[in-house]
């Protein structure tokens, strides 16, 4: 098996030796473990395990955290074991049977360019809660936020290809947010991954993890929203682009009244004058012009912070503005037909269309707009 196993621990029991033996039994001939800066006591399981020739225990003389325990082990196999097919990602409390390790490393060699991720089954009555409420939640809002569908986040069985390891080791995170941030890094550089199904066990109600429910959760969904926060911060920044813009250049318009002995002439164009200005043609067209030239402005500055900032999209100009004005232009007539059908169900009122209706209606299409984007626009 031209696999290298990696395995990050930090103050193990004998557990660890179970893990060892059970992959040198399947016919793993590279072990490489990490010690995370173990405390003094927890440090015979490293020794014993050691002993194996399969064995490599490289250490850090601090605690530094599970990310950053990968990275080592990941920076070690690039340089010393450059003719292997990939690493396989292990946890050290037995919690991932040998031969599920031995399927997902298999799978990997087959698959060649993906990455395979060993995923649990959360669905199991003898499944820990905060294991299964904790994985399921992470794996909807994933699947919302970022558009990723994977069914177990926090899964810790993960074959990786030798050519993505030095990728790997450049991935932001030092603990447990280390692993969300490699499902962003394989999207963002368009690489493939598969799900092997593995046996879920949990020993003593999952009590040996170091995962902090509270602390590295905050850390795995401050991950995770960043998009929709860089969404909303973009958003922002091109509404309020667009309101200075249009009271420039209504402002200029008015000043120079270069728009004063102007009439328009057109059907559509006389309903505008009616309904916006009261009749007035100067006033109609400075409005209008302003409103086209501060939107074209504003969404042409928004289409670009949200390919390159918020959804970090790759995609050319010709595969993404084309759908993201078609999605704009949707969004207009969405906008007002929510507004028209909620006065036909609730009734009319100018106060409420304008502090009411038209803020619902506008919340939901921001929220619609951002799953089209993600999914469509900037895929």
């Amino acid at each position: 098996m031209n696999v290298t196993v990696v395995l990050p621990s930090f103050n193990p029991d004998e557990k660890l030796n179970m893990v060892v033996d059970g992959l040198i039994d399947k016919g793993f001939t590279d072990i490489v473990i990490v010690n995370d800066g173990s405390r003094p006591e927890n440090l015979a399981p490293f020794e014993k395990a050691e002993q194996h020739p399969e064995v490599t225990v490289l250490t850090h003389e601090v605690n530094k955290g599970k990310g950053r325990g990968l990275k080592t082990a990941f920076g070690y196999v690039l340089e010393n074991r450059t003719d292997v097919a990939g690493v396989i990602t292990v946890d050290g409390d037995n919690q991932h049977k040998p031969d599920d390790i031995l399927k997902c490393a298999e799978r990997m060699i087959r698959e060649k360019d993906k990455v395979v991720l060993g995923c649990r089954d959360f669905s199991g009555k003898d499944v820990p809660w905060k294991s299964s409420f904790g994985n399921n939640t992470t794996s909807r809002v994933f699947s919302m936020f970022c558009g990723m569908k994977i069914s177990d986040t926090q899964t810790g069985l993960r074959a990786i290809p030798f050519q993505y390891l030095e990728l790997m080791t450049q991935i932001k995170g030092e603990r447990f947010e280390y692993e969300t941030e490699m499902f962003f890094a394989l999207r963002k550089n368009h690489i493939e991954w598969v799900e092997e199904k593995i046996e879920t066990i949990y020993i003593e109600d999952n009590s040996e993890t170091h995962f902090n429910p509270f602390l590295d959760s905050i850390k795995i969904y401050r991950i995770i929203l960043k998009f929709i926060f860089r969404y909303t911060l973009s958003s922002l920044i091109c509404c309020v682009i667009d309101i200075g813009l249009f009271n420039l250049f209504n402002i200029l318009l008015a000043r120079t009244g270069m728009l004063d002995n102007i009439k328009i002439g057109t059907r559509i164009g006389r309903f505008f004058v009616r309904v916006f200005s009261g009749g007035n043609d100067s006033i109609a067209l400075k409005v209008l012009i302003a409103t086209v030239i501060a939107r074209i402005i504003s969404s042409i500055v928004n289409y670009f912070l949200n390919k390159n900032a918020v959804f970090e999209s790759n995609t050319t100009l010709k595969k993404s503005m084309w759908k993201y004005y078609l999605l704009c232009f949707v969004q207009m007539i969405c906008a007002a037909a929510g507004v028209f059908g909620m006065t036909a169900l609730f009734g009319s009122n100018d106060v409420i269309e304008g502090l009411v209706y038209k803020p619902v209606v506008d919340v939901i299409l921001f929220l619609a707009s951002y799953q089209v984007q993600q999914r469509w626009v900037f895929k």
